[in-house]
């Protein structure tokens, strides 16, 4: 809402001087003699411009508008922040709840990919949970990723306790006993392949959900 400064177009600091050069100047312009064919807006305009005149140039009521003005500036001002909190406090609150969400729709997937269900399927049952489809093929995607990688380690993992087993085999054929200061591959490699392996999954559950397993 315009102050009656800015209908008069001057400061609220403005002199008696300026405001009063300022109605002369708004007066002439919105006369509804100089605005043939808008008589109605124009005749408008000139009661608003000669209401503020008579308030600003009496120093009484220029004082007294001027303590309203600021007073409901204050109020205004108090309104406006608490709308601010109130809405920052909303929005604080639909990011939980959609954090929470998402947590909630990773496990249930998780949950399903350690049954052997595959993509698809998880992508079907997150939808049934009411889960936005966009969020729902993102998680589907991110957890059959992962659960592959999971696979393909414990696969490799596998091949070697199966290296290994042949490799003692051999040595038992061969009467061969390791030195004491000198440990076997196997044992070598293992904690090499456990570390390797553990970093990895770490990786990936980071790099998709920003979550440590």
């Amino acid at each position: 809402m315009a102050t009656l400064y800015a209908k008069l177009g001057v400061s609220q600091d403005a002199t008696w001087e300026e405001i009063k050069r300022a109605y002369r100047k708004a007066a002439m312009k919105w006369h509804p003699d100089r605005n043939v064919g808008q008589e109605e807006a124009a005749r408008a305009a000139f009661q608003e411009i000669r209401d503020a005149y008579a308030i600003l140039s009496d120093e009484g009521q220029r004082k007294v508008y001027d303590a309203v003005y600021a007073q409901e500036m204050r109020r205004w001002d108090a309104l406006q922040k608490r709308q601010q909190e109130v809405e920052a406090a909303r929005a604080r609150k639909a990011k939980a709840e959609a954090e929470a969400k998402y947590s909630q729709m990773v496990g249930v997937a998780m949950r399903y990919a350690d049954e052997g269900h595959n993509r698809d399927v998880l992508f079907g049952v997150l939808l049934g949970r009411e889960c936005d489809a966009d969020m729902a093929q993102r998680i589907a995607d991110s957890v059959w990723a992962l659960q592959q990688a999971r696979q393909a380690a414990h696969t490799g993992e596998s091949a070697d306790h199966a290296d290994a087993d042949v490799a003692s085999s051999s040595e038992a054929s061969d009467h061969e006993t390791p030195s004491p200061t000198q440990p076997s591959t196997a044992k070598q490699d293992k904690p090499v392949h456990d570390a390797r392996a553990a970093g990895l999954f770490d990786s990936l559950w980071q790099g998709f959900f920003g979550v440590r397993s």
